[in-house]
């Protein structure tokens, strides 16, 4: 049993510790394929589906099974979805981000980015050759825009594998430890998994710091830092990790019986050979957890169930409690960066360093104060609606933790106070950088001296630049010197522009995340007492399937997908792929987003 245990907690922390890896990784998959929020919604709710397919099933066959080698399928294909996600980063090819190639003088100092129109017809912004084999070279490969089906597919089966581990492992331990001991020992194997995903966390941060291709291309080449939206970190290192970890989870399940002898009862074997025999046959066929049997019985429990009215307030309350926290935990770290211009890599690791340990604390907690003060279920009601008041109120504070939007010329700001060209085509052409014949689609963001961000440095009308890769600065930019800087030299550097005040609100806004979680957490416990006090206890394992199920069906599936969608709406400015068509969003109204 205490190998059984060791395996199990092992087990569940390698499920939350890919898990929450995954969540991790979504924005970097989502630019790494150029796909939108709401599609990243559906990678990610496809491990739902997987599990909601096996998980009837599982409990259903539940005692009938060899128990601990169902459970190492289980880790293996959670091993085989890990290692089918990592697929794409093999058959893609390099991650090209959008950036304008600049002519290049004889003398290696001057690059220019705008070039005067008068370029024999076409625009030597671009790139050196001619469109038309730009566009062949960037159309070889259509398909790649559809490998984000192998995620998809890893994901579907991280979900199929993961299903047995919970309630096989969990009603295994409960039929072959002793009464006293299996909640405590259920209770341990459960604080031990909450490890994993904090480890998850933290890989995923050091991945995101890490450029896409590390080992091909040479680093100092990249003209972006981590806190670019174009940035893609190296989202398969991870998961290869992840797969190597599921797979050594799933080692010492092979060697485990069927049965074991329950807790206690070794001392018997002494008494009487008889008496162990009858102990087998008990043995043998343990109390079947969680679903009946028989669909007579099926029916009336249903109705039994849901004829409770404190079952339905709980489980209404679960489904919305569900739907907010996967929208806001799959979202976080897109929003830390969007808001306070923090690395997708940084926001990860603070989520994974902070938020997450004082969510098990809190948890803990909860469980302690009912102990502690026995409480009764109307006070424990009382208690989790008293915390989830006080979350309530603290997220209005939310909203004074603004944060102006990014100042884009011709997006959400004009061109230094020029007149604009009037079609509104070409609100993003001004007189200054009229005759430069730039390319609409691009975005490769430089910061002019005024704290203006422009799309690219040809729209900052950028005449020369010195520098190569990250350094690479702009001279003579006409659309910076419109702000009264003495004409001549007004500079660009490449990047966004900071915004300070972002900067400057975000560890209040971390504060207040920290005190929403732990107060979250607090009610959390007593919340799920409610539901085991209010339900008769031949009930018991079956409101547990139900109320998993509906959580995980109206608020696991859908709220990534409609929270992207939503996000989605917030866009301002979509990244386009090589052949045309828009990919992952650049720039969002930071104000509709929060």
């Amino acid at each position: 049993l205490q190998i059984f245990l060791g395996a199990l907690a092992f087990s569940f922390f390698a499920k939350g510790f890919s898990g929450s890896y995954m969540k991790s990784m979504s924005s970097q998959i989502e630019r790494r394929f150029e796909i939108s929020s709401s599609i990243v919604g559906i990678i990610d709710g496809s491990f739902e589906i997987g599990n909601l397919m096996v998980m009837l099933l599982v409990s259903y066959l539940g005692p009938r099974v060899h128990r601990p080698k169902v459970i190492a399928v289980g880790c293996l294909i959670m091993s085989l979805g890990a290692f089918l996600s990592v697929m794409p980063q093999f058959l893609m090819g390099r991650y090209n981000y959008e950036r304008i190639t600049v002519t290049v003088d004889n003398s290696s100092t001057s690059v220019s980015a705008c070039s005067p129109a008068s370029s024999e017809g076409h625009p030597v912004t671009d790139a050196t050759e001619t469109p038309s084999t730009m566009k062949k070279f960037g159309c070889e490969k259509t398909t790649n825009s559809y490998l984000w089906l192998f995620v998809l597919m890893g994901n579907l089966l991280r979900g199929i594998g993961e299903a047995p581990v919970m309630p096989l492992g969990v009603s295994y331990i409960d039929d072959f430890s002793k009464e006293e001991n299996s909640a405590f020992y259920i209770g341990l194997v459960r604080s031990s998994g909450m490890f994993g995903p904090t480890l998850g966390f933290l890989l995923g941060s050091f991945c995101a710091s890490l450029w896409v291709d590390i080992g091909i291309v040479d680093i100092d080449a990249i003209s972006i830092n981590p806190k670019d939206t174009r940035w893609v970190g190296a989202w398969w290192l991870g998961l290869l990790i992840c797969g190597a970890v599921n797979f050594i989870a799933s080692l010492p399940f092979w060697f485990l019986p069927y049965s074991l002898p329950k807790e206690g009862e070794n001392e018997n074997l002494k008494i009487s050979h008889l008496a162990v025999q009858g102990d087998r046959c008990k043995i043998e066929r343990p109390a079947q957890p969680h679903i009946y049997l028989s669909i007579a019985d099926f029916f009336p429990a249903l109705k039994k169930l849901f004829g409770n009215p404190i079952f339905l307030v709980y489980i209404f309350l679960t489904i919305l409690q569900y739907n907010s926290l996967v929208g806001l935990i799959t979202y976080e770290t897109k929003f830390m960066e969007q808001q306070f211009n923090v690395s997708v890599a940084r926001a990860i690791f603070l989520i994974g360093v902070i938020l997450l340990p004082i969510t098990i604390l809190g948890m803990f907690l909860g469980g302690f104060l009912i102990k502690k003060f026995k409480l009764h279920i109307t006070e424990m009601a009382k208690f989790a609606c008293i915390t989830f008041i006080v979350a309530y109120l603290l997220n209005l504070l939310y909203f004074t933790c603004s944060c102006e939007v990014l100042q884009v010329a011709g997006l959400t700001a004009p061109y230094s106070g020029l007149k604009h060209l009037s079609s509104p085509k070409t609100s993003f052409m001004a007189s200054c950088n009229a005759d430069c014949s730039c390319k609409l689609d691009q975005w490769d963001p430089v910061c002019g001296d005024n704290g203006i961000t422009y799309m690219t440095a040809c729209f900052a009308g950028c005449k020369s630049s010195t520098g190569m890769g990250k350094n690479m600065v702009f001279h003579n930019c006409s659309c910076v010197e419109g702000q009264g800087h003495g004409l001549g030299n007004s500079s660009a550097v490449l990047g966004q522009c900071q915004r300070e005040s972002c900067t400057k609100a975000f560890p209040y806004f971390l504060a207040l995340q920290t005190a929403c979680a732990f107060i979250l957490a607090l009610g959390g416990t007593p919340t799920y007492m409610i539901m085991f006090r209010s339900v008769s206890p031949d009930l018991k394992s079956f409101a547990v399937g139900i109320e998993t199920l509906g959580g995980r069906v109206l608020g696991g599936l859908p709220a990534p997908i409609y929270f992207g969608a939503l996000i989605d709406k917030t866009c301002l400015k979509w990244g386009t792929k090589n052949c045309g068509g828009s990919g992952s969003c650049r720039v969002y109204d930071t104000k509709a987003f929060r």
